[in-house]
């Protein structure tokens, strides 16, 4: 039975990119339901034909990992779309992205937008920031719209892999998929000033074949909540706090009030970033605080 995977979803249909390179409309078994099982684009799934244009998905492969909200599956690494201005570039929001990418397995990727209208206290302003985040490993792009060494410069970070975009609206997601696939010309939305955010343009799930990979095109990230991560783990999440951790004298130090900790060391030091810890703490709360979930 032929193989596929799914490139798109939409109202209970699904279109599978087949062996072959075509784009077949298929639907799940009816059993995949009584079973829970919920095909989400970027899924390898086996289909079997049931004409000349539809077809029938017979067996969803296991997956290496999944998002929820946006449902889809298998990704390698998230370009975390940021602007400098409108929307303001916010630290906090930027170490919730990456929580809840890493705390998947997606290896992400930041993207400062929007260079190109900020003034030069807001560039200084970003520009010390993200040089602290490009100290402790994270990949870091800068563009603007109308950028010519965009495509030259993603190109590497996405051949052969499956890249999801994540951010606020309004931040240049869609200016960005217009400026690598211009055929695209997908709505770009406009700022809704009263909001300080942008309106939803995209409706719903697609991969797209760009620069030697795929690119999925998202509603965007409705949930950056941290309900699948224990108090434990959050530590892991933060890199350089995780590679400190091992110089804190307890282990399993969570970093609060416990003698010897490295990493509250690190931060009166200045090594590590009070903004990043600050938010640890933040996020630490609401794990805590969450209501406990019974089966």
């Amino acid at each position: 039975m032929p193989e596929g995977q799914i490139r798109k979803a939409i109202s209970g249909f699904y279109y599978v990119k087949d062996e072959n390179g075509e784009l077949v409309q298929c639907k799940g078994r009816g059993v995949f339901k009584i079973r829970g099982i919920s095909p989400l684009v970027g899924d390898f799934v086996t289909i079997v034909r049931d004409g000349d244009n539809d077809a029938t998905i017979t067996e969803v492969h296991e997956r290496k990992n999944e998002l929820v909200r946006p449902p889809i599956a298998n990704i390698d690494q998230a370009l975390l779309v940021f602007s400098i201005v409108e929307p303001d570039f916010s630290l906090h929001l930027l170490d919730r992205f990456l929580v809840v990418i890493e705390s998947v397995g997606v290896k992400p990727v930041i993207c400062l937008t929007k260079k190109d209208v900020a003034n030069e206290k807001e560039l200084q302003q970003a520009e010390s920031a993200i040089a602290y985040y490009k100290g402790i490993g994270y990949d870091v792009i800068e563009t603007f719209i109308g950028d010519t060494s965009l495509f030259p410069l993603l190109h590497p970070y996405l051949n052969g892999k499956t890249t999801v975009l994540a951010g606020q609206s309004g931040v240049g997601k869609s200016t960005l998929l217009n400026t690598l696939i211009p055929e695209l010309s997908l709505k770009t939305g406009e700022i809704s000033e009263a909001l300080g955010r942008g309106k939803h343009t995209t409706r719903h799930v697609e991969l797209l074949e760009v620069a030697g990979g795929l690119v999925a095109d998202t509603p965007g990230f409705s949930s950056l909540d941290f309900d699948h991560i224990e108090k434990e783990e959050l530590r892991d999440y933060f890199i350089e706090m995780e590679t400190a951790a091992h110089e804190c004298k307890f282990r399993g130090c969570l970093h609060l009030k416990e003698p010897g900790c490295a990493v509250k060391e690190k931060v009166e030091t200045g090594e590590i970033l009070q903004s990043r810890y600050n938010n640890y703490l933040q996020f630490l709360q609401e794990i805590t605080d969450r209501k406990p979930r019974y089966n």
